[in-house]
């Protein structure tokens, strides 16, 4: 039963794009959560799958130089909020970095998420998922909502010009859609501060 459980999990993953993650309930339909898991495990002890994080599995990407190549954590980030049916928002020091407002990359990741808050451990790095308020996942653009975390997290009245001009530089890159819903779910500190940014876009 534990070998066939093992083998359709192979070929179900083989059909699907190197990097992918998995967990357990993405083979419910071929057995049992405590047989997957067992297959699993066993599928990781034969190297033929590599564990992500705790209870996360995948068939990494393979490069000729440096060997096999596992998710980042954003893919990581990504594949737990559809799983669960979440939305996540990154915020903190990450949103920062994706920015480029900053070159460190933080050790402890931070997402607000709809769904149950958790931290999960990736090699050397922690993703902590926080409960948000339904208004701090309102905004849909990709980088317009990175941008509202990062002046969160960066202050009112501590936001400096060089900061604002590379935001700036960045929101031409948003779709103009997004980019005006988010600013209407912005706090007002914010909305103060982006709309001379998007003024400036609309006459360039």
């Amino acid at each position: 039963m534990l070998e066939n459980t093992e083998i359709q999990i192979l070929e179900e993953v083989s059909r699907s794009r190197r990097g992918t993650v998995f967990f357990v309930d993405n083979f419910l339909r071929i057995a049992t959560a405590k047989t997957v898991a067992k297959a699993l495990e066993r599928l990781v002890q034969d190297g033929k799958l590599y564990r992500a994080a705790t209870g996360m599995y995948v068939r990494p990407v393979e490069d000729e130089v440096i060997g096999p190549i596992l998710p980042d954590i954003e893919t990581i980030a990504a594949a737990i909020a559809k799983r669960d049916k979440a939305r996540i928002v990154p915020t903190g020091s990450y949103a920062l970095y994706k920015l480029g407002l900053t070159t460190q990359v933080p050790l402890n990741i931070v997402y607000y998420t709809d769904a149950s808050p958790r931290k999960v451990t990736v090699g050397k790095q922690t993703i902590t998922f926080k409960k948000a308020s339904a208004r701090s996942l309102a905004a849909t653009g990709e980088i317009s909502k990175l941008v509202i975390q990062a002046l969160r997290t960066l202050g009112k009245d501590k936001v400096t010009a060089d900061e604002l001009r590379l935001i700036g530089e960045r929101l031409k890159d948003e779709k103009p859609y997004h980019l005006q819903h988010d600013i209407n779910v912005a706090p007002e500190w914010i909305r103060q501060l982006l709309r001379p940014l998007i003024n400036t876009r609309m006459h360039d």
